[in-house]
Protein backbone atom coordinates (compact mmCIF):
# COMPACT_ATOMS: atom_id res chain seq x y z
CA UNK A 1 0.00 0.00 0.00
CA UNK A 2 1.56 3.48 -1.21
CA UNK A 3 1.62 6.54 1.06
CA UNK A 4 -0.06 9.02 -1.32
CA UNK A 5 0.11 12.55 -0.51
CA UNK A 6 -2.29 15.32 -1.65
CA UNK A 7 -0.66 18.71 -2.00
CA UNK A 8 -3.23 21.52 -2.56
CA UNK A 9 -4.12 24.97 -2.01
CA UNK A 10 -0.88 26.84 -2.48
CA UNK A 11 -0.19 30.30 -2.66
CA UNK A 12 -1.61 31.57 -5.51
CA UNK A 13 -5.02 33.49 -7.36
CA UNK A 14 -6.31 29.45 -7.60
CA UNK A 15 -6.17 28.32 -4.02
CA UNK A 16 -9.47 28.10 -3.34
CA UNK A 17 -9.90 25.95 -7.28
CA UNK A 18 -7.11 23.44 -5.80
CA UNK A 19 -9.06 22.81 -2.77
CA UNK A 20 -12.40 22.21 -4.41
CA UNK A 21 -10.32 19.62 -7.03
CA UNK A 22 -8.47 17.96 -3.77
CA UNK A 23 -11.40 17.39 -2.00
CA UNK A 24 -13.39 15.61 -5.28
CA UNK A 25 -9.80 13.59 -5.28
CA UNK A 26 -9.90 12.76 -1.39
CA UNK A 27 -13.66 11.64 -1.67
CA UNK A 28 -12.78 8.96 -4.61
CA UNK A 29 -9.62 7.49 -3.89
CA UNK A 30 -9.56 4.09 -3.29
CA UNK A 31 -8.22 4.02 0.35
CA UNK A 32 -7.92 0.11 0.06
CA UNK A 33 -5.03 0.61 -2.40
CA UNK A 34 -3.45 3.85 -0.66
CA UNK A 35 -2.60 5.09 2.68
CA UNK A 36 -3.42 9.07 2.09
CA UNK A 37 -3.00 11.85 4.26
CA UNK A 38 -2.88 15.67 2.64
CA UNK A 39 -0.49 19.01 3.06
CA UNK A 40 -2.95 22.01 2.35
CA UNK A 41 -0.24 24.99 1.73
CA UNK A 42 -2.10 27.80 3.10
CA UNK A 43 -2.22 31.75 1.28
CA UNK A 44 0.52 32.79 3.39
CA UNK A 45 2.53 29.88 1.60
CA UNK A 46 2.93 27.78 5.03
CA UNK A 47 2.88 24.07 5.31
CA UNK A 48 -0.02 22.17 7.31
CA UNK A 49 -0.69 18.07 7.37
CA UNK A 50 -3.78 16.01 7.86
CA UNK A 51 -4.21 12.25 8.03
CA UNK A 52 -8.19 12.61 8.28
CA UNK A 53 -9.28 15.66 5.65
CA UNK A 54 -11.71 14.56 3.47
CA UNK A 55 -13.55 18.19 2.06
CA UNK A 56 -10.91 20.68 2.41
CA UNK A 57 -12.68 23.46 0.73
CA UNK A 58 -14.09 27.00 1.82
CA UNK A 59 -11.56 26.82 4.78
CA UNK A 60 -13.04 23.70 6.14
CA UNK A 61 -9.10 22.17 6.76
CA UNK A 62 -8.54 24.62 9.27
CA UNK A 63 -10.68 23.09 11.70
CA UNK A 64 -9.49 19.48 11.09
CA UNK A 65 -8.33 18.27 14.65
CA UNK A 66 -5.03 16.60 13.74
CA UNK A 67 -3.87 19.50 11.98
CA UNK A 68 -0.60 19.90 12.12
CA UNK A 69 2.64 22.34 10.67
CA UNK A 70 5.04 20.89 8.50
CA UNK A 71 7.83 21.04 5.56
CA UNK A 72 9.13 18.77 3.01
CA UNK A 73 13.04 18.38 3.74
CA UNK A 74 15.85 18.21 1.44
CA UNK A 75 17.98 14.61 0.61
CA UNK A 76 17.22 11.72 1.81
CA UNK A 77 15.32 11.87 4.44
CA UNK A 78 12.23 12.52 2.23
CA UNK A 79 9.07 12.26 2.83
CA UNK A 80 7.10 14.85 5.07
CA UNK A 81 8.37 16.31 8.35
CA UNK A 82 5.17 17.14 11.21
CA UNK A 83 5.74 19.36 13.66
CA UNK A 84 4.46 18.13 16.84
CA UNK A 85 4.97 19.80 20.27
CA UNK A 86 7.96 21.12 19.12
CA UNK A 87 9.43 18.13 17.76
CA UNK A 88 9.43 16.71 14.42
CA UNK A 89 8.01 13.44 13.49
CA UNK A 90 8.90 11.65 10.17
CA UNK A 91 5.82 11.11 7.88
CA UNK A 92 6.97 8.18 4.81
CA UNK A 93 5.42 9.32 1.54
CA UNK A 94 5.55 7.19 -1.48
CA UNK A 95 3.99 9.62 -3.47
CA UNK A 96 3.43 13.13 -3.89
CA UNK A 97 0.25 14.11 -6.29
CA UNK A 98 0.21 18.25 -6.37
CA UNK A 99 -3.69 19.06 -6.72
CA UNK A 100 -2.68 22.23 -7.52
CA UNK A 101 -3.10 25.23 -9.87
CA UNK A 102 -1.73 28.55 -10.53
CA UNK A 103 1.82 30.04 -9.42
CA UNK A 104 3.93 28.10 -7.02
CA UNK A 105 1.97 24.88 -7.87
CA UNK A 106 2.33 24.34 -11.76
CA UNK A 107 4.97 26.46 -12.30
CA UNK A 108 7.80 23.98 -11.49
CA UNK A 109 8.47 25.33 -7.69
CA UNK A 110 6.76 22.75 -5.72
CA UNK A 111 8.12 20.37 -7.96
CA UNK A 112 10.94 21.66 -7.14
CA UNK A 113 10.42 20.96 -3.78
CA UNK A 114 9.89 17.00 -4.35
CA UNK A 115 12.44 16.74 -6.38
CA UNK A 116 14.99 17.87 -3.61
CA UNK A 117 13.45 15.34 -1.05
CA UNK A 118 13.68 12.49 -3.44
CA UNK A 119 10.17 11.56 -3.88
CA UNK A 120 8.32 10.34 -7.02
CA UNK A 121 5.64 12.79 -7.51
CA UNK A 122 2.83 12.85 -10.22
CA UNK A 123 2.85 15.80 -13.04
CA UNK A 124 5.78 17.04 -15.35
CA UNK A 125 8.85 17.93 -13.75
CA UNK A 126 10.71 21.45 -12.95
CA UNK A 127 11.76 22.59 -16.80
CA UNK A 128 8.49 20.87 -17.95
CA UNK A 129 6.32 22.62 -15.70
CA UNK A 130 7.56 26.07 -15.68
CA UNK A 131 7.35 26.14 -19.69
CA UNK A 132 4.21 25.17 -19.76
CA UNK A 133 3.25 27.58 -17.36
CA UNK A 134 4.40 30.31 -19.15
CA UNK A 135 2.63 30.90 -22.11
CA UNK A 136 5.62 32.62 -24.01
CA UNK A 137 7.55 29.12 -23.79
CA UNK A 138 5.11 27.71 -24.54
CA UNK A 139 4.77 29.47 -27.65
CA UNK A 140 8.07 29.35 -28.70
CA UNK A 141 9.08 25.86 -28.11
CA UNK A 142 5.68 24.98 -29.93
CA UNK A 143 5.76 27.09 -32.97
CA UNK A 144 9.54 25.30 -33.53
CA UNK A 145 8.41 22.10 -33.33
CA UNK A 146 6.10 23.09 -36.12
CA UNK A 147 2.37 23.20 -33.88
CA UNK A 148 0.47 25.98 -35.06
CA UNK A 149 -0.69 29.15 -31.99
CA UNK A 150 -2.25 32.47 -31.98
CA UNK A 151 -0.29 35.27 -33.20
CA UNK A 152 1.31 36.87 -30.35
CA UNK A 153 3.17 39.85 -29.06
CA UNK A 154 4.92 40.03 -25.72
CA UNK A 155 4.49 42.97 -23.76
CA UNK A 156 6.45 43.51 -20.33
CA UNK A 157 5.46 46.24 -17.47
CA UNK A 158 7.37 49.58 -17.13
CA UNK A 159 8.47 48.90 -20.59
CA UNK A 160 5.46 49.05 -22.47
CA UNK A 161 4.13 52.06 -25.05
CA UNK A 162 0.43 51.48 -25.39
CA UNK A 163 0.56 53.52 -28.45
CA UNK A 164 3.29 51.01 -29.37
CA UNK A 165 1.79 48.17 -29.26
CA UNK A 166 -1.53 49.26 -30.74
CA UNK A 167 0.47 50.47 -33.61
CA UNK A 168 2.09 46.48 -33.56
CA UNK A 169 -1.29 45.00 -32.92
CA UNK A 170 -2.88 46.75 -35.94
CA UNK A 171 0.09 46.04 -38.64
CA UNK A 172 0.40 42.17 -37.04
CA UNK A 173 -3.23 41.16 -36.52
CA UNK A 174 -5.74 43.59 -35.41
CA UNK A 175 -8.32 43.97 -33.14
CA UNK A 176 -9.92 42.31 -30.98
CA UNK A 177 -7.40 40.76 -29.08
CA UNK A 178 -6.61 38.79 -25.80
CA UNK A 179 -4.45 40.14 -23.16
CA UNK A 180 -3.16 37.35 -20.52
CA UNK A 181 -0.68 37.23 -18.05
CA UNK A 182 2.33 35.11 -19.04
CA UNK A 183 2.20 33.24 -15.91
CA UNK A 184 -1.52 32.53 -14.35
CA UNK A 185 -4.30 30.04 -15.58
CA UNK A 186 -8.01 29.86 -15.01
CA UNK A 187 -8.29 33.04 -17.14
CA UNK A 188 -7.12 35.10 -13.88
CA UNK A 189 -6.03 38.82 -15.55
CA UNK A 190 -7.50 37.94 -18.99
CA UNK A 191 -9.67 40.50 -20.90
CA UNK A 192 -10.82 40.83 -24.07
CA UNK A 193 -9.84 44.65 -25.63
CA UNK A 194 -11.56 45.74 -29.36
CA UNK A 195 -9.22 49.27 -29.21
CA UNK A 196 -6.16 51.01 -27.64
CA UNK A 197 -8.20 52.18 -24.34
CA UNK A 198 -9.51 48.71 -23.89
CA UNK A 199 -6.02 47.69 -24.53
CA UNK A 200 -4.81 49.74 -22.00
CA UNK A 201 -7.01 49.15 -19.16
CA UNK A 202 -6.21 45.26 -19.95
CA UNK A 203 -2.77 45.51 -19.53
CA UNK A 204 -3.08 47.03 -16.08
CA UNK A 205 -4.60 44.43 -15.42
CA UNK A 206 -2.82 41.97 -16.76
CA UNK A 207 0.07 44.03 -15.38
CA UNK A 208 -1.04 43.18 -11.96
CA UNK A 209 -0.73 39.22 -12.28
CA UNK A 210 2.52 39.51 -13.85
CA UNK A 211 5.36 41.46 -15.24
CA UNK A 212 5.18 39.61 -18.63
CA UNK A 213 2.01 39.87 -20.48
CA UNK A 214 1.09 38.24 -24.39
CA UNK A 215 -1.58 39.97 -26.21
CA UNK A 216 -3.02 37.61 -28.76
CA UNK A 217 -4.22 37.60 -31.88
CA UNK A 218 -8.68 36.67 -31.19
CA UNK A 219 -9.29 33.23 -32.57
CA UNK A 220 -12.84 32.36 -33.64
CA UNK A 221 -13.77 28.66 -33.28
CA UNK A 222 -14.85 25.95 -31.44
CA UNK A 223 -12.79 25.72 -28.05
CA UNK A 224 -12.02 21.84 -27.71
CA UNK A 225 -9.87 20.19 -25.31
CA UNK A 226 -8.07 16.92 -25.14
CA UNK A 227 -6.63 15.27 -22.42
CA UNK A 228 -3.73 13.40 -22.25
CA UNK A 229 -2.29 10.50 -19.75
CA UNK A 230 0.81 9.02 -18.55
CA UNK A 231 4.82 9.22 -18.97
CA UNK A 232 6.97 7.98 -21.78
CA UNK A 233 3.85 6.55 -23.98
CA UNK A 234 1.29 9.07 -23.85
CA UNK A 235 -2.52 8.34 -24.85
CA UNK A 236 -5.54 10.92 -25.59
CA UNK A 237 -8.86 10.42 -24.37
CA UNK A 238 -11.08 8.85 -26.94
CA UNK A 239 -13.32 12.03 -27.59
CA UNK A 240 -12.30 15.23 -27.23
CA UNK A 241 -14.72 17.67 -25.44
CA UNK A 242 -16.11 20.85 -26.39
CA UNK A 243 -16.75 24.46 -24.60
CA UNK A 244 -19.77 26.64 -25.52
CA UNK A 245 -19.72 29.80 -23.15
CA UNK A 246 -22.75 31.95 -23.79
CA UNK A 247 -20.84 34.89 -22.46
CA UNK A 248 -18.04 37.00 -25.24
CA UNK A 249 -15.45 34.32 -23.81
CA UNK A 250 -14.59 31.86 -21.32
CA UNK A 251 -13.35 34.05 -18.53
CA UNK A 252 -12.83 33.11 -14.75
CA UNK A 253 -16.59 33.54 -13.72
CA UNK A 254 -17.98 31.37 -16.88
CA UNK A 255 -15.37 28.74 -15.69
CA UNK A 256 -16.27 28.64 -12.32
CA UNK A 257 -19.69 30.40 -11.30
CA UNK A 258 -21.77 30.89 -14.29
CA UNK A 259 -23.63 27.07 -15.20
CA UNK A 260 -25.08 28.56 -18.31
CA UNK A 261 -21.66 27.08 -20.08
CA UNK A 262 -22.38 23.70 -22.13
CA UNK A 263 -20.04 21.30 -22.55
CA UNK A 264 -20.08 18.64 -25.55
CA UNK A 265 -18.54 15.49 -25.10
CA UNK A 266 -17.88 14.30 -27.75
CA UNK A 267 -17.26 17.54 -29.68
CA UNK A 268 -19.20 19.06 -32.01
CA UNK A 269 -16.66 18.29 -35.05
CA UNK A 270 -15.46 16.52 -38.17
CA UNK A 271 -14.27 13.27 -36.71
CA UNK A 272 -11.23 13.16 -39.13
CA UNK A 273 -10.63 16.53 -37.82
CA UNK A 274 -10.77 15.26 -34.14
CA UNK A 275 -7.95 12.59 -34.16
CA UNK A 276 -5.71 15.17 -36.30
CA UNK A 277 -6.45 17.52 -33.19
CA UNK A 278 -5.70 13.85 -30.96
CA UNK A 279 -2.72 13.51 -32.63
CA UNK A 280 -1.11 16.89 -32.18
CA UNK A 281 -2.08 17.37 -28.40
CA UNK A 282 0.05 13.55 -28.13
CA UNK A 283 2.56 15.59 -30.10
CA UNK A 284 2.38 19.15 -27.81
CA UNK A 285 2.66 16.62 -24.84
CA UNK A 286 5.70 15.18 -25.89
CA UNK A 287 7.26 18.56 -26.97
CA UNK A 288 7.02 19.92 -23.71
CA UNK A 289 7.73 17.15 -21.67
CA UNK A 290 4.95 16.64 -20.13
CA UNK A 291 4.68 13.57 -17.88
CA UNK A 292 1.26 12.15 -15.83
CA UNK A 293 -1.35 14.33 -17.24
CA UNK A 294 -2.48 17.86 -19.22
CA UNK A 295 -5.19 18.68 -20.92
CA UNK A 296 -4.32 20.57 -24.54
CA UNK A 297 -6.96 23.00 -26.18
CA UNK A 298 -7.46 24.19 -29.12
CA UNK A 299 -9.25 26.06 -31.41
CA UNK A 300 -11.23 24.16 -34.12
CA UNK A 301 -11.38 26.41 -36.94
CA UNK A 302 -14.44 26.28 -39.50
CA UNK A 303 -12.35 25.40 -42.83
CA UNK A 304 -10.93 22.27 -40.88
CA UNK A 305 -7.63 23.75 -39.60
CA UNK A 306 -7.13 24.11 -35.80
CA UNK A 307 -4.65 26.40 -33.39
CA UNK A 308 -3.55 25.04 -30.29
CA UNK A 309 -4.07 27.35 -27.50
CA UNK A 310 -2.49 26.30 -24.53
CA UNK A 311 -1.50 23.69 -22.37
CA UNK A 312 -2.54 23.09 -18.84
CA UNK A 313 -0.28 20.48 -16.95
CA UNK A 314 -2.62 20.78 -13.98
CA UNK A 315 -5.85 20.83 -14.88
CA UNK A 316 -8.98 20.86 -12.69
CA UNK A 317 -9.46 17.70 -11.36
CA UNK A 318 -13.54 17.89 -9.73
CA UNK A 319 -15.36 14.92 -10.81
CA UNK A 320 -17.36 16.99 -13.09
CA UNK A 321 -14.05 18.80 -14.68
CA UNK A 322 -13.23 18.24 -17.94
CA UNK A 323 -9.68 16.42 -17.79
CA UNK A 324 -11.71 13.32 -16.11
CA UNK A 325 -14.81 13.37 -17.91
CA UNK A 326 -13.21 13.22 -21.31
CA UNK A 327 -11.79 9.45 -19.79
CA UNK A 328 -14.97 8.73 -18.04
CA UNK A 329 -16.77 8.93 -21.64
CA UNK A 330 -13.37 6.70 -22.77
CA UNK A 331 -14.57 3.94 -20.39
CA UNK A 332 -12.15 5.15 -17.51
CA UNK A 333 -13.89 6.14 -14.32
CA UNK A 334 -12.98 8.99 -11.99
CA UNK A 335 -11.53 6.55 -9.51
CA UNK A 336 -9.41 4.34 -11.83
CA UNK A 337 -8.13 7.26 -13.21
CA UNK A 338 -6.77 8.54 -9.60
CA UNK A 339 -5.19 4.89 -10.01
CA UNK A 340 -3.73 5.67 -12.93
CA UNK A 341 -2.17 8.99 -12.34
CA UNK A 342 -1.11 7.43 -9.00
CA UNK A 343 0.96 4.63 -11.35
CA UNK A 344 2.33 7.58 -13.48
CA UNK A 345 4.43 9.28 -10.88
CA UNK A 346 8.15 9.52 -10.99
CA UNK A 347 11.10 11.02 -9.23
CA UNK A 348 11.54 13.48 -12.57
Amino acid sequence: MKSVCIVCGGQSHEHQISLISASSVLKNIDRSKHKVHTLIIDENGEFFHSFLAEDVSNGKWKDLPDLAPAIIPQGKAGGILRIESGEYKKIEVDVFWPVLHGENGEDGVIQGAFKLSQTAYVGGGVLSSACCMDKEVTHIRLDAAGIRTAPYITAYKGESCIECLDKQIKAEFDYPVFVKPANAGSSVGVNKAKDKDALEKALKEAFSVDKKVLIEACIVGAEVECAVLGNDQPIAAKYLGQIAPTVEFYDFDAKYTDSSTQLYIPAHIDAEVAENIRETAVKAYKVMDCAGLSRVDFFALPNGEFILNEINNLPGFTSISMYPKLFEASGISYSELIDKLIETAELK
